[in-house]
């Protein structure tokens, strides 16, 4: 009966370990989450320094992959203070009252090649919406600095309305100083153990 009970354990043990898709750890030293936007005729390029995530991950479990996120707003950088202290303030992020912007996946599936797509519902102040993401797998390999590591990357670049999100009520926009289109950068590098 013993026997019959630790092949019952060992069977489920392995097939619960099947199910799982691969978890990564973010490399924040060569991951991040950078935004370009128009400032009259001018590119202003920024990013958030502060941010975590979970990111379970194999190209043959999409069922069990998922990218969720956090960014705490206070952390904006676009290398000028004046314009990251009125980028907290209620005139855009508020970030007293809204500290985090969050992103929860429903749904990772292949295109073709290295092309997936993320589906999943972003949050920024008081705003939800669904998006749909398509972002680039570069592979995996044996990290070259770390022994007994696996390394993997990702990509994806988008564009949202920061007005649809609330972040700003449009008077800067209708002045032609801010525009209202973000382009989006989120670039990861993730290591496991092997």
């Amino acid at each position: 009966m013993k026997k019959i009970i630790y092949i019952a354990l060992s069977l489920l043990l392995l097939g619960q370990t099947h199910v799982m898709a691969h978890e990564w750890k973010i490399d924040s030293n060569h991951s991040g989450i950078l935004f370009e936007i128009k400032h009259i005729y001018s590119t202003v390029w920024g990013h958030f320094s502060d941010f975590t995530g979970e990111v379970f991950f194999d190209p043959d479990n999409l069922e069990k992959s998922k990218f969720d996120f956090v960014v705490k707003v206070d952390s904006i950088n676009t290398n000028n203070e004046k314009r990251d202290t009125h980028l907290r303030s209620n005139d855009f992020f508020a970030a007293s009252k809204y500290p985090l912007m969050t992103f929860k996946t429903s749904r990772v599936s292949h295109v073709v090649g290295n092309k997936y797509i993320l589906e999943g519902k972003m949050t920024i102040k008081d705003v939800t919406k669904d998006m749909v993401l398509e972002f680039i797998y570069w592979g995996q390999k044996e990290n070259p600095v770390k022994k007994n590591e696996m390394v993997a990357g990702f990509d994806t670049r988008f564009n949202i309305n920061r007005l649809d999100f609330h972040v700003g009520d449009g008077k800067f926009y209708d002045m032609g100083v801010v525009g209202k289109d973000v382009d989006i950068l989120i670039t990861l590098e993730v290591g496991r153990r092997k």
